[in-house]
């Protein structure tokens, strides 16, 4: 039997060809690993400092609430509107065809508000959509105490101000008991997001719960905390 071929250092040569470009490794678009990765990573650099209290709350229980009161004419202070929650909601019709697709906005949603996203399914099965009952067509958040003070402070200063064209939010919007609800087109208003990882541009429904039991009552709290109305509209 002829001898194996040998490498110049004595070892039995491997067959096989030429090795593969890149070294083996995985090539093309990042992995959704990395991706999420790439999303979260940073380390804030007062990590370790004390939390400080939301300052949109302290406002409010120094200046909002005595503000109301006068303005409203209540005389109980008990009385006083104040906002409960922030529901934020992501309706995602590509994820029918995509499911993956709504992992990405789950990871956006929790980078925005600090809290974990619950998907939501559907309710019943529309043949026309293609859309099965039970099948992940969204994410919703609802922000409560200190987080929701942030988000608020946040939104109200640096994320309402990155919105294209804007020239005040509708007064419009109230649904009769006092909760006001918007929608946002791009989730890019949001500076935590990052524009060069994103998948899709999407927007998003948010809902401010107030107390108040009357649209003035609630349009009046929100002024006071800073919403950016236009002067021009009126409630009915």
């Amino acid at each position: 039997m002829a001898d194996k071929e040998k490498k110049p250092g004595g070892a039995p040569a491997k067959g096989g060809g030429a090795p593969k470009a890149g070294g083996g490794g995985k090539g093309g678009k990042r992995g959704d690993g990395e991706r999420k990765s790439m999303l979260s990573k940073g380390v804030h650099a007062g990590k370790e400092l004390p939390v400080p209290p939301p300052r949109l709350r302290d406002d409010y229980n120094a200046r909002v609430r005595q503000s109301l009161m006068s303005k409203l004419g209540l005389k109980n202070r008990h009385q006083v509107p104040g906002l409960e929650k922030i529901v934020l909601n992501v309706g995602l019709g590509e994820a029918i065809k995509q499911p993956r697709m709504l992992d990405s906005v789950v990871e956006e949603l929790s980078i925005i508000t600090g809290q974990r996203p619950v998907r939501k399914k559907a309710k019943k099965s529309i043949a026309g959509f293609g859309l099965r009952q039970g099948q992940e067509i969204g994410a919703s958040v609802t922000l409560r105490g200190a987080r929701m003070w942030e988000f608020l402070d946040r939104f109200i200063n640096t994320a309402v101000p990155r919105i294209r064209d804007f020239r005040g939010l509708s007064t419009r919007s109230f649904d009769g008991r006092g909760n006001y609800s918007l929608g946002i087109k791009e989730q890019m208003i949001f500076p935590e997001i990052n524009y060069d990882m994103i998948e899709q541009i999407h927007g998003m429904d948010i809902t401010f719960v107030t107390s108040a039991s009357r649209d003035d009552h609630a349009l009046a709290l929100l002024r006071e905390l800073g919403f950016p109305f236009r002067g021009d509209e009126k409630t009915n």
